[in-house]
């Protein structure tokens, strides 16, 4: 295998977005599927993909096709994964991976047993800015890590036949914003956080409308999670050292950060491209798949997706419906 395959499945607006910056060196986008043909064959045309497909299962299926991006709403993916790995294909899916730990437990299981790979398309694992500030960090250039937080509020549409507020389709800031501002966490944070307190308050159907989370790991670090569905918020992430506090702005996909010393001196650090977040994700799972080298950061998904299941279960949501 020279060159990596990609389909994609479920032609939504991030479908758009991953069509139109992918870009690698060792992977072309082979093939597209939605549940109507016409769609999928507007959206092959638009993006020039060779083949379209008006039924999931027929990409799945496609011996070309070596791994599938999943970008259908949140209470499908598992579903979907299950399909795809049965067909013997890997599996990039978009956040929220999964809707809880059993159906995580499940996926890699069932991925383990046919030797595939699966992974979650989460940006912030695959930006070089976040490996950058990361080394810099664990070589300890900033002092002992201390705190890292995030916050992350969007004004969406309070029509409740939205997916957004839909607890059908996995609605709910959590789900769909909070799973960024965790992994921003977490990824950064020496270990899981042992100990969860939170606060939430509900929209009318049922979902989460905004909460705050506050963590603590046996490392003696801290974070506190903010999260609004109805009231805008900066994508603002803060690590906090002993001799520094770096600021990153728009932290899902990120090429800048502001470190600030004790004196008021500040340094600017740049990796990467904003624009090119999507194509960092297909160029690592691409690179996974050629080199034998892990890029999937399942690890990472494995502890997100614990903290929002204790998150959901201390607010009585049950996130299987």
């Amino acid at each position: 295998m020279t060159r990596i395959k990609w389909g994609i499945i479920g032609l939504g607006g991030i479908a758009h977005d991953f069509a139109a910056s992918f870009k690698s060196d060792n992977a072309e986008l082979a093939a597209v599927a939605s549940r109507t043909l016409q769609k999928a064959q507007d959206f092959a045309s638009e993006y020039n993909v060779p083949k379209a497909y008006g039924h999931y299962e027929a990409l799945c299926f496609d011996p070309d096709i070596d791994i599938i991006y999943l970008a259908t709403p949140n209470s499908h993916h598992a579903e979907n994964i299950k399909m795809a790995l049965n067909a013997g294909k890997h599996v990039l899916c978009e956040k929220a991976m999964v809707m809880n730990n059993t159906q995580l437990e499940e996926i890699l299981s069932l991925a383990d047993e046919k030797n595939l790979i699966v992974a979650e398309a989460m940006t912030i694992y695959h930006m070089p800015l976040f490996k950058q500030l990361k080394s810099r960090i664990e070589a300890g250039e900033f002092g002992k890590l201390k705190m890292v937080n995030a916050m992350f509020g969007s004004l969406k549409d309070t029509d409740p036949s939205m997916r957004f507020f839909n607890k059908e389709l996995g609605g709910g800031a959590l789900l769909d914003i909070g799973v960024y501002a965790l992994s921003f966490v977490r990824y950064f944070l020496s270990s899981q956080p042992t100990d969860l307190q939170t606060m939430v308050k509900l929209y009318e159907t049922g979902v989460d409308e905004m909460s705050t989370i506050q963590l603590s790991n046996d490392k003696n670090e801290l974070s506190t999670v903010s999260l609004s569905f109805r009231g805008k918020m900066p994508k603002q992430g803060v690590i906090i050292c002993e001799n520094a506090f770096i600021t990153v702005i728009n932290y899902p996909r990120a090429d800048k950060a502001i470190i600030t010393y004790p004196d008021g001196t500040t340094e600017t650090i740049e990796a990467g491209s904003s624009a090119s977040a999507l194509s960092y994700e297909v160029q690592d799972l691409s690179d996974t798949l050629l080199n034998k080298e892990n890029k999937t950061y399942i690890e990472l998904t494995k502890d997100v997706t614990d903290l929002m299941d204790k998150s959901a279960k201390a607010w009585g949501m049950d996130l299987t419906k």
